[in-house]
């Protein structure tokens, strides 16, 4: 009996250990290689964002829509970046700053959804008829397999207090904040969000209708509206509950003063705007 609890204790240690260091963020690489493997797999696909740029240059418009039938045909470039954010090491990825980090995991995110949609063949109407796109791909970056889900809500959700990547994350639908014709880099990426975030509302974030006095802001903000009450919270303006208060204290910044004044006042509805999860194809 000794013996068996000894034994018990022993597994259950060893598995909350690796249950802890599981959670951290690239500690240590999940997918079975040894460092010697990803750095040899390092040596010949160095990460380089050279061919996602010209991915996005050259298959997705200015309106953020994707010529996904011409992308499957020619995937090389997109492969071959998505294959160098594996080999990225955790050492590496450790002495970048903040805004390179988001940069980073924003371009793996959205690259890795480009590779997901083409992978099917006929493509699929939406990202929703790809079974498993986002618990169940899985994808290797900074040397551990990670799924889309994970990318998000793991790491860029749970590591950084930056909201703005919903308007940079894009799940490949119509009403998904649109895709950028350029990657995301840690030296431009306060302006670049700040031009996804008014891009965003423009499009598929933001209505305001004075003559009903109704405002209907996306989806986006009622699934994930706790990422802007750490730093937009306010209780005495706009109206709502106190996460559409903070949704509309962000919004307020990116809209014309009258507008940005009528948000403030309160006395209005608040709706969200039905999602069109259609393919974001040309």
């Amino acid at each position: 009996m000794i013996k068996i609890h000894y034994w018990s204790v022993l597994v259950a240690a060893i598995a909350l250990l690796s249950s802890c260091t599981s959670s951290r963020p690239f500690a240590q690489s999940q997918s079975g290689e040894s460092p010697a493997q990803v750095s040899t797999i390092a040596a010949s696909t160095p990460f380089n964002d050279t061919s996602y740029a010209t991915v996005l240059k050259t298959y997705v418009n200015e309106q953020g829509l994707v010529n996904y039938s011409a992308l499957q045909a020619n995937p090389g470039l997109l492969k071959t970046f998505n294959t160098s954010l594996g080999t990225v090491s955790p050492s590496t990825y450790q002495t970048w700053s903040e805004a390179e980090k988001i940069a980073f995991l924003i371009n793996a995110y959205n690259a890795f959804t480009l590779e997901s949609i083409i992978d099917q063949k006929p493509l699929k109407k939406s990202i929703r008829e790809i079974p498993g796109v986002w618990k169940g791909r899985r994808f290797l970056i900074v040397g551990e397999s990670r799924t889309l889900d994970e990318i998000e809500h793991q790491i860029l959700r749970k590591e950084f207090n930056e909201p703005r990547i919903h308007a940079a994350l894009v799940c490949a639908a119509i009403s998904c904040p649109p895709l950028r014709t350029e990657p995301y880099t840690g030296e431009k990426l306060n302006s670049q969000l700040d031009d996804q975030v008014q891009k965003w509302l423009s499009s598929h974030g933001l209505k305001i209708d004075r003559a009903q006095n109704r405002i209907e802001i996306s989806a986006i903000f009622k699934w994930f509206g706790e990422d802007w009450q750490k730093t937009y919270a306010v209780k005495n303006k706009f109206t709502g509950n106190e996460k559409e208060r903070a949704i509309l204290n962000f919004v307020s910044r990116y809209v014309n003063p009258d507008d940005r004044n009528y948000l403030a006042q309160g006395n209005y509805k608040i709706a969200y705007l039905d999602y069109n999860w259609a393919l974001n194809s040309q």
